[in-house]
């Protein structure tokens, strides 16, 4: 009974209307070789069954027979009502919370009102930030412009640390509150700001710039969307995943250096004009490494890897790492030589999940490998 009150069960029947439904529930209780072996044992069992909660309804049964007698022990509970329930598992002033919560709902917010019947435990778990809830969620229905940041929304009591604890709260109510022409479906439901026509975080891109470049300076960090509509003057371009490397790698004439930061191909996709230049990646010999030059191919199908194949990973047997969390998701897009390396990481022909991070290649083979070009 308690179980089936925890899953909502109870409290959805009744924010529904449904009429009640008398619950019978068996008693496992002692049989008649216990009445005969452990008689007072069964005399104070039956007799804590007089103390029962109110609105309880103990239903005796006879056990027994001929050699020990008839004895009418509790075989069944019966409840036959909702008030009778409540106050047996002793959630009245929760009923009393869900129900003035859903009469606000009707009023302030119909469009949340069938949700909250289906999931009132989630309602009653809110605490006391279930108003604020319906007050955020109210006000981006009528207030939030397209296009502006969570940090935006003007709620007393509300601010993004308030939006970020109960993002997964906010998404189920928005959905059922805004028109599907508000909700960006091809978002996932972890991109909240995305999904519900909130401005993200920029994305931002740290360029190395040809040692040529007229300005002052020679590295910028640029937005992305700004970059899009500025090509680096460059004839070519070389991403790369670690930092030190990025800073390390030596100028070369009509050559920028895009620093990946793990997400190179998420990142750089906006930049159309890198389908004009000589790309190339540079990222960790591992399988995650690979699957970032597929998924950055997807984009610009004429990126060719740096120092990616197998030779290079067998020069540095030393400085093997353990990869944590390989994957093996299929990668179309490799050229035959890295597919066959990369098979060879995925079933451990080299060792145990191996890696070889960019950091622990020798720099003298990546000079050697930009000049051959």
């Amino acid at each position: 009974m308690r179980r089936r009150w925890d899953r909502g069960i109870f409290l959805t029947a009744h924010a529904a209307g449904l009429p009640f439904e008398p619950l019978d529930l068996p008693i496992r209780g002692p049989g008649p070789r216990d009445i005969g072996d452990r008689f007072d044992d069964v005399r104070a069992w039956r007799a804590g069954w007089t103390a029962v909660p109110r609105g309880v309804r103990v239903v005796e049964a006879p056990i027994g027979g001929r050699l020990i007698g008839i004895n009418r022990l509790p075989s069944r509970v019966a409840i036959d009502g909702w008030d009778e329930l409540i106050s047996v598992l002793g959630v009245r002033r929760d009923v009393e919370t869900f129900d003035a919560r859903l009469a606000c709902a009707r009023e302030r917010a119909p469009a949340l009102a069938e949700w909250m019947t289906r999931f009132p435990m989630r309602v009653l778990a809110a605490g006391d930030d279930w108003d604020r809830l319906v007050t955020t969620v109210l006000w981006i229905d009528r207030e939030a412009r397209p296009g502006s940041y969570l940090r935006e929304i003007d709620v007393p009591g509300v601010d993004t640390k308030f939006v970020e604890t109960h993002r997964g709260l906010l998404a189920d109510l928005l959905e059922h509150q805004l028109p599907p022409e508000r909700i960006d479906a091809a978002r996932l439901r972890s991109d909240f700001a995305g999904r519900f026509g909130f401005r993200s975080k920029p994305d931002y891109v740290r360029v190395r710039l040809p040692p040529e470049h007229a300005g002052p300076f020679s590295e910028i960090a640029v937005r992305v969307d700004e970059l899009a509509h500025a090509p680096v003057d460059a004839g070519t371009v070389i991403v790369v995943e670690n930092e030190i490397t990025y800073l390390a790698l030596p100028p070369q004439p009509s050559t920028a250096v895009l620093l990946g930061g793990g997400y190179a191909a998420r990142r750089l996709t906006p930049l159309a004009w890198l389908a004009d230049v000589d790309l190339r990646y540079w990222g960790d010999i591992d399988t995650h490494g690979l699957a970032i030059l597929d998924r950055l191919r997807a984009a610009f199908p004429h990126t060719r890897s740096l120092l990616m194949d197998r030779d290079t990973l067998l020069a540095h047997r030393t400085q093997f790492v353990r990869e944590p969390s390989p994957t093996a998701e299929r990668l179309d897009r490799l050229t035959p030589e890295e597919s066959e390396l990369y098979a060879a990481l995925v079933t451990d022909a080299f060792g145990p999940s191996v890696r070889l991070e960019q950091e622990r290649v020798r720099m003298s083979l990546a000079e050697r490998a930009i000049h051959v070009g």
